[in-house]
């Protein structure tokens, strides 16, 4: 009886509750789809009038020491500190910003690209009946959707998949979901939904199928970080904020308070990086927006003063478009570990991350092998059998370091607050730290009005809500027609320019050269497989970049998406930038250089770099050597040392011949000895070598390009088992798609030779019957 009375019990409560939430969201749903769809403004009109133009990099500095005293000075270029400026500055307030290094250069370059409430702080707060956490994510959640108001062409609504592997999750998911759905009221993006197994593989084709129930997708936004906080540095400048790169805080200027005698921090000694010239910022208010260096700012400040960041780690990497959806992204809510996971796509790559681990304040934090393997293991979980997640298709690897309010002698991030908090000195010194991207406007206002309360300044109520950010006024979906129809650019790089400059799209495609082509008529890409353009490094330096990392990691993402492919521009990028900053050829090695310093360490290059090669020895006739290195060497046209996929391509393209990426990946991975991404001349050795041996051989089209510079289009017998299932052994594979294929069944077109190659496997014994010359 007692046994009924408690299942019963359990019944009513579970099904009252469920109800709860259904009834709540059938209400939610009916608001959204019913109710007056409420647009961000700001509360006040900003009164403070609007530049046509952004001043230089010298004019800034030029004010910076001219000034007599600012309001507010601005130590920090990342979001909140740019944030806090733009705040200032909207405000009324005299305002000056200062970053020692490029805007955007640490942790808000190198996030997950995420403009979101936070699922997992939802959950806290109701696990632990934490209202501090409910209000962080009602906050973010009204700031996420201030941020796609304000900024519509870097950022934009994303579905995220939450696949379900156990049966009891499906409610207790949904629940929460719709939870977060009720949180974010009017301002819910789209409603979420439940997926059935079958319409979840259909979303999302590469998910594991084995034990999955169903999946439910809900929305949070998505956008270009660096750009984003470029555009908040830029409106700042055009609203007559003096803000400076390249310029760092050497100590605090302080003066002696005639009424309590205290001591109050009055400005900064300041150096400018690039010309090492050393002068004052005067101002009645200094805040400390540092991140990560939050506390050395402060003791500057104050010696003895504790601690209040605990810095964590986050490591992202960046793999091939295709294994994601377009459209589409993936949380895997609880990992090995106890922390989430997400896998998204992004500027037509897929991003997966993040890692959470404590670890010490550096300005060039380094991926590591072991971080990597984490994600990757984390997504082979995730992904069916059928997808092979392999090393070597990581791209590019980065860590950011989030800046934790934390009790100093707590080592576990897991449990850490995003929060943000304000805090300011005995001497005036205020400090924001913590919070998050998606939060960066919220802190901002806080800091200022903490700033005015402190410092008894003389300003109005923030009016950053709603404040449209540089390139958004006049930015429409439609835009890139435009470009398109008025100066004769290709689709997707018009595509690229409207979603990364906004309105002022127009401004970049009127410096960009003449293509000397029928079409594109104007554009010339910096790298083929990528829709940058060398207008975007003229443009660039405007936007006050100033080395060639500024140009390949912040104006452009190409070291964030492939950092093969940005080391290929590095040159090109380096003249052009070269011409407009005047760089003598010292200046282009030296810049040349650190650019590949900074691709080799903070981008991935090194791990991929370190992994261990086969030391197989060649056994090759001298001759055979010298003409196999002749055709590397023709292939490796920068002299990296190594082919890549985009080197093959290039060769295919020249050729006529067109073949999917995904074949070209499988290809690259059975010549690929050591699994880095790149076949070096020892491993183009070794494979042609071992066409004779007893490995199974992989000739095909790959092999034929590269030693013949020959088409290799029709093959019988799939080269090897891991191919998919459509080249299985026997069949015949005909290593491309599309038009090159209809080509193909149509007569293989003008002057197109077919070559034939079977290759017999038997009990690791492989036998070429063609032959290759």
């Amino acid at each position: 009886m007692a046994f009924r009375k408690a299942v019963k019990g359990t019944v009513l409560i579970g099904g009252g509750a469920i109800a709860t939430v259904f009834g709540l969201s059938q209400f939610s749903q009916y608001r959204n789809k019913h109710g007056t769809l409420v647009y961000v403004q700001a509360a006040e009109p900003v009164t403070v009038p609007v530049k046509n133009y952004f001043p230089t990099r010298e004019q800034q500095l030029l004010t910076l020491q001219s000034t007599s005293e600012f309001d507010v000075l601005v130590i920090g270029g990342g979001a909140t500190g740019c944030g806090c400026a733009l705040d200032a500055v909207t405000r009324g307030l005299k305002t000056a910003l200062l970053e020692r290094d490029d805007f955007s250069s640490g942790t808000s370059s190198r996030s997950t690209k995420l403009i979101h409430g936070g699922v997992r702080y939802l959950q806290k707060a109701i696990m632990k009946l934490d209202f501090e956490q409910y209000k962080m994510v009602k906050e973010a959640l009204h700031e996420r959707a201030n941020l796609l108001e304000i900024a519509p062409h870097l950022s934009a609504p994303l579905p995220i998949m939450l696949p379900v592997y156990k049966w009891w999750q499906l409610p207790y998911y949904w629940a929460g979901i719709k939870l977060y759905d009720l949180v974010a009221g009017n301002q819910c993006l789209k409603s979420s939904y439940v997926l059935s197994k079958s319409r979840a593989l259909e979303y999302f084709p590469m998910l594991r199928k084995d034990k999955l129930v169903g999946a439910i997708v809900y929305y949070d936004g998505q956008h270009n970080d660096a750009r984003m906080n470029l555009a908040i540095a830029l409106t700042a400048a055009r609203y007559g904020a003096a803000t400076a790169n390249y310029t760092e805080v050497l100590r605090l200027l302080k003066s002696t308070d005639p009424r309590s005698g205290k001591a109050r921090v009055c400005g900064a000694r300041c150096r400018d990086v690039l010309t090492g010239q050393e002068f004052d910022v005067k101002a009645k208010c200094v805040i400390n927006a540092t991140g990560p260096f939050t506390d050395s700012v402060r003791k500057m400040d104050d010696q003895e003063v504790p601690n209040i960041c605990q810095p964590s780690a986050g490591v992202h990497i960046v793999m091939p478009g295709y294994y994601s959806p377009d459209n589409m992204g993936l949380l895997d809510p609880a990992t090995s570990d106890g922390r989430v996971i997400f896998f998204l796509p992004w500027e037509k790559m897929t991003i997966a991350g993040t890692t959470d681990s404590p670890t010490d304040v550096t300005s060039h934090p380094i991926p590591t092998e072991e971080d990597i393997n984490f994600i990757l293991s984390e997504v082979r979980n995730y992904l069916s059998c059928d997808v092979e997640v392999r090393r070597g298709d990581v791209l590019a690897a980065w860590s950011g370091i989030r800046p934790l309010v934390t009790d100093p002698n707590s080592k576990d991030t897991q449990s850490i607050s995003r929060n943000h908090v304000v805090a300011v000195s005995d001497s005036g010194l205020v400090t924001i730290a913590g919070g998050k991207w998606t939060t960066y406007r919220a802190m901002a206002q806080d800091t200022i009005d903490a700033a005015i309360q402190a410092h008894g300044l003389n300003a109005g109520s923030s009016r950053t809500v709603g404040l449209q950010l540089e390139g958004a006024e006049y930015w429409s979906p439609t835009l890139y027609i435009r470009l398109v129809q008025d100066y004769g650019l290709e689709s997707e790089v018009a595509q690229h320019l409207a979603s990364t400059y906004g309105d002022k799209a127009f401004e970049v495609a009127k410096i960009a050269q003449v293509t000397g082509k029928r079409w594109p008529i104007v554009g010339k890409r910096l790298v083929s497989e990528f829709p940058y353009i060398e207008a975007e490094v003229v443009y660039g330096v405007k936007e006050y970049a100033r080395t060639a990392v500024d140009m390949i990691s912040r104006r452009t993402r190409l070291a964030f998406l492939n950092v093969q492919a940005a080391e290929e521009a590095l040159p090109r990028i380096v003249d052009i930038m070269g011409k407009e900053l005047n760089w003598n050829e010292q200046k282009k090695k030296e810049e040349l250089e650190a650019a590949k310093k900074f691709l080799y360490y903070e981008m991935g290059y090194k791990v991929k770099s370190d992994q261990l090669t086969d030391s197989s020895e060649i056994s090759l006739v001298p001759s055979d050597i010298e003409r196999y290195k002749k055709r590397f060497h023709m292939f490796d046209k920068d002299k990296k040392g190594f082919i890549t996929i985009l080197d093959v391509q290039r060769v295919l393209e020249s050729i006529s011949v067109q073949i999917d990426e995904n074949t070209l990946h499988d290809i690259l991975n059975e010549v690929d000895l050591n699994k880095n991404g790149q076949v070096e001349l020892n491993e183009f050795l070794q494979m042609l070598f071992h066409q004779n041996s007893d490995l199974p051989s992989i000739i095909c089209i790959y092999c034929n390009v590269l030693i013949t510079g020959r088409r290799a289009i029709n093959c019988k017998v799939a080269p090897a088992s891991r191919y998919p299932p459509a080249f299985a052994r026997g069949k015949r594979w005909k290593g491309g798609t599309g038009q090159a294929r209809r080509r193909r069944q149509g007569g293989g077109g003008r002057g197109e030779r077919k070559l034939r190659l079977k290759v017999l496997e038997r009990k690791g014994e492989a036998y070429n019957k063609n032959g290759l010359s």
